[in-house]
């Protein structure tokens, strides 16, 4: 079977891999793992609809919203009662739904950030956060086991599943503003109305910023915000290769301010009155800067070990704790859900704070981003030169290198520790990590990260410096380790 259901769920090619019937399969095995995980907890009890709801969504994908109906149909026969979003919306949207209707789960058809040509499952567990690793091997368990002994995925006719009362319509949108009313200061925006271009990347996302600014005073213009399934043939990934649309509304007066989504609006990227790109590495400082010294907030401070140390500099002149996690937003949310955590993120730009779902959200950071500005009188660029002169500066990049063959994930990164240089670009490496893949962090708080991939022959190489030569050299450093591999 080519599906292989991992942390972030599955993904697949469509009318490839990621057709109907793999839809189903896949449905019933998540439907097989929580039942399986309900007797596992000593409930023996006969299924009741009503106690086992589950949540789904969709994106602007080519035939996600028929993808999500077919999970509706498998679920309602499973005996599941499927809360079925009304039409496509961010996935931090359904996955607030799950944790405020008390669902056993969450299911959302997207493939994120990915081509056009993608689509895919992504599995929420009943806090909202994604499903956590033991979950989501249950989940390829039971896809194994159900193809060894030939079982097919149960189904329901959909409008059957309506008249029993199985599958339901609604709409996420509306309890989740009210959620981020409670988390965005909208007075402070009023006072100090900001000019807005949202580039929604034609995903999800489509309308969120723009609909509940209303009333504010901000002038928001959205570009990208129709419905277009092959997102006019970009990848709808927020970062500056992808934002030449948004650069060029702000060019011709459209706004001052860019805020662009991923394709599910679980990521953020965001862009000055100047046209430059900011990333999300400064959208997290910045927005820990505003909680701390702003709204006087405390906790402490997670984000991934390719993340900027920017970061552990300002948490070290609040006295904050910064914990430093592997790639990969499930390990933000499992700090999010034990320990008092401020500000959670990535530098992919899946990024949370306190009060909200342990999950990264495009809408909430770019609404923060907003009232960042709209508190600061001055601008987005102001805010980021300031920025750079008191924990910076600080450049990055990244790179993925490929290599003539597969490596092993730990045995190389245990090779790369053992023969760590003793400088790079003539700053001395201080410290060695391996918490994923082999970092050096050299003596003035530069660092490289080369992170082989576990599935394919290639190095994953992020570099954070001073300077841009800096930046230069740790890449280069990065580059001969490519080609001395083995």
């Amino acid at each position: 079977m080519p599906i292989h259901f991992g942390t972030d769920g599955w993904r697949a090619v469509i009318s490839d891999t990621f057709t109907f019937y793999n839809l189903r399969l896949v449905t019933q095995a998540i439907a097989d793992a929580i039942l399986a995980e309900k007797r596992d907890n000593g409930n023996t009890e006969p299924n009741n609809p009503s106690e086992l709801k589950v949540v789904i969504g969709f994106d602007t994908r080519f035939l996600s919203d028929r993808y999500a109906r077919d999970v509706a149909r498998v679920l309602a026969a499973n005996g599941f009662k499927a809360y079925l979003a009304q039409s496509d919306c961010p996935t931090p949207a359904i996955s607030y739904a799950v944790q405020k209707m008390g669902a056993k789960a969450g299911i959302m058809i997207t493939a994120s950030h990915n081509p056009p040509r993608y689509n895919g499952i992504k599995l929420k567990s009943a806090n909202g956060a994604s499903a956590p690793r033991e979950q989501c091997r249950r989940v390829e368990v039971y896809l194994n086991d159900n193809e060894s002994r030939g079982r097919g995925p149960n189904q329901m006719d959909f409008d059957r599943g309506r008249e029993l009362g199985l599958i339901k319509r609604f709409n996420p949108i509306t309890e989740y503003y009210q959620h981020l009313r409670t988390l965005i200061d909208f007075d402070a925006i009023a006072d100090n109305p900001q000019h807005v271009v949202v580039d929604s990347m034609f995903g999800s996302g489509r309308g969120a910023i723009k609909g509940i600014l209303q009333g504010t005073g901000c002038e928001v213009h959205e570009i990208r915000g129709e419905m277009n399934p092959g997102f006019g043939g970009a990848h709808p990934e927020p970062i500056a290769k992808y934002l030449g649309p948004l650069a060029g509304a702000i060019s011709t007066g459209k706004g001052g301010l860019g805020l662009a989504l991923d394709g599910d609006a679980d990521r953020i990227g965001a862009m000055d009155e100047r046209g430059n790109f900011i990333d999300p590495h400064k959208i997290m400082c910045l927005a820990l800067k505003h909680l701390v010294e702003k709204r006087g907030m405390s906790g402490s401070v997670v984000r991934t070990v390719s993340t900027t140390r920017m970061i552990d500099r300002l948490a070290d002149k609040y006295g904050l704790k910064v914990y430093e996690t592997p790639v990969g937003f499930n390990h933000i949310a499992d700090l999010m859900m034990t320990e008092d955590i401020l500000l959670g993120g990535e530098e992919s730009g899946g990024i949370s704070f306190k009060g909200h779902i342990p999950e990264g959200d495009g809408v909430l950071m770019g609404l923060l981003l907003i009232e960042i500005v709209a508190t600061s009188g001055g601008s987005l660029f102001d805010l980021v030169e300031n920025l750079n002169k008191e924990v910076g500066p600080a450049h990055y990049a990244r790179t993925d290198l490929r290599l003539k063959r597969p490596v092993e994930k730990s045995r190389m990164t245990q090779r790369l520790a053992d023969n760590a240089p003793n400088e790079i670009g003539g700053e001395k490496v201080a410290e060695v990590a391996t918490i994923d893949g082999c970092k050096y962090i050299l003596e003035d708080d530069s660092w490289l990260l080369i992170r082989p991939s576990g599935t394919e022959p290639v190095l994953r190489v992020y570099a954070e410096g001073r300077s841009p030569e800096m930046v230069e050299a740790l890449l280069n450093f990065g580059e001969v380790v490519a080609k001395n591999v083995s």
